[in-house]
């Protein structure tokens, strides 16, 4: 039983770093092309 628990628990916290690192990927490309819009709007 203690077993099934610590294992449940590992495969959470894989899951949950993996969707962190997922998201921040995330945010930097929305990031990125926020800042190639304003990049284009400034040269116009």
């Amino acid at each position: 039983m203690i077993k099934k628990i610590i294992l449940t628990m590992l495969i959470a916290v894989c899951i949950a770093t993996t969707a962190c690192n997922t998201m921040r990927g995330v945010g930097k490309d929305i990031e990125s092309a926020g800042e190639a819009i304003q990049k284009a709007t400034d040269k116009k």
